[in-house]
């Protein structure tokens, strides 16, 4: 169990926050290395030409050890969605294949896929929320010889209902289908046996769970495939660009690894040393222990909240770090309004009221949650 960790973040004790699905808090630490970075680029005879290659390979080498891979296994991306994008122009597609997706997923691991379907005379197949939110047997059930794709997340986003990604993947190999992960609402809070799940591609966006900056997000390329096709084609990704004399000596190679799918502009010096401070303090913390921590403050809530009339899904089918919050005849529609009224913030995802803290919420934040819904319901 990890402390209140409030003091290493600028949230006032007037501000209740459990919105880290919606976006998590910078660290002080964090903002101050943005700082810095800005700082740097405006005095630009400061940035040396092995500037453009430190950082980015820093925070590379930082987000490989938070999922447990290599280093050369990771691009950088702008967002989950661009990762996305490069998945699906590197996975095999034809007429009469399926795309598996899940009903309600969020909308940027929906639009690439139903593009890719149209192009291709593939199919999208959407798993129907099971009425016992059991999504792991529904998904292992849609899985059948047809299954070229199924583009999952770890918990869903709406209410943190869990996905059994060991099995699924199992299943998903036997069948000679490819898994793509969107792990924007787990990676960061929630740990992942990469060895064991094998995606084909894992993406992730930098601006929730991982506490770092918007605009930035990192990609996950099984080793297969490496030397696949890019996104784009910029000069920062291509061998040799470490000398800035020889660029005109233009080259077919690229960059080691998964680097080739790496973004333009990658080296940006103000995003950069704000994902480095931000992916350092996930993993002083460790990701077990921030889900564990994560899981006593949702479980704590969830008993509270019983009386109230509002049930979440049960522990072992949601993610520790994940409460969606239902009531029978739906909540009241001005919630959201009335809570912010008292300074406290959450989310309303479909028919739930989720709620996502982190290590910055203490007792008192619950309390006065708590206190509110009370008066509301």
């Amino acid at each position: 169990m990890i402390p209140s960790q409030r003091h290493l973040f600028d949230i006032p004790e007037t501000i209740a926050y459990f919105n880290c699905g919606y976006m998590g808090p910078l660290t002080t630490a964090a903002r101050a290395a943005g700082h810095m970075g800005i700082d740097r680029k405006s005095l630009p005879w400061t940035v040396a030409p092995v500037d453009f290659f430190i950082e980015s390979e820093k925070a590379r080498s930082l987000f490989a050890r938070l999922i447990g891979t290599d280093a050369d296994n990771i691009a950088i991306t702008p967002s989950a969605s661009y990762g996305t994008a490069i998945a699906a122009r590197n996975l095999p597609l034809k007429a009469g294949d399926k795309i598996l997706l899940l009903d309600e997923q969020f909308p940027s691991n929906v639009y690439c896929w139903q593009e890719r379907a149209q192009e291709t005379g593939a199919e999208i197949t959407t798993v129907p929320t099971p009425t016992d939110f059991d999504w792991t047997s529904a998904v292992l059930a849609a899985i059948d010889a047809n299954v070229a794709i199924a583009a999952l997340p770890h918990n869903h986003w709406t209410d943190g209902a869990i996905l059994d990604l060991v099995a699924i993947g199992e299943k998903l190999r036997a069948n000679g289908a490819k898994l793509v992960l969107d792990v924007t609402q787990s990676i960061g809070a929630m740990p992942l046996d990469l060895e064991r799940v094998k995606p084909d591609f894992l993406v992730t966006a930098c601006y929730k769970w991982l506490l770092g900056p918007y605009s930035l997000g990192f990609m996950y390329v099984a080793p297969e495939f490496h030397e696949g096709e890019p996104l784009e084609y910029n000069w920062l990704n291509r061998g040799g660009s470490e000398n800035f004399a020889g660029l005109v000596d233009y080259r077919s190679d690229y960059q080691a690894g998964a680097r080739r799918y790496d973004m333009g502009e990658r080296a940006n010096f103000a995003l950069m040393p704000v994902a480095v401070a931000a992916l350092e303090q996930l993993l002083e913390w460790g990701i077990a222990n921030i889900q564990e921590t994560l899981t006593h403050k949702t479980r704590d809530i969830t008993a509270r909240c019983e009386r109230l009339g509002l049930t979440s899904l049960p522990e072992h089918l949601r993610a520790g770090h994940f409460l969606g919050l239902r009531r029978a005849g739906g909540l009241p529609k001005n919630i959201l309004e009335t809570l912010l009224k008292e300074n406290i913030y959450v989310s309303v995802r479909g028919s739930s009221m989720r709620i996502t803290p982190h290590l910055f919420n203490n007792e008192a934040d619950s309390d006065r949650l708590l206190t509110a819904l009370e008066k509301i319901l």
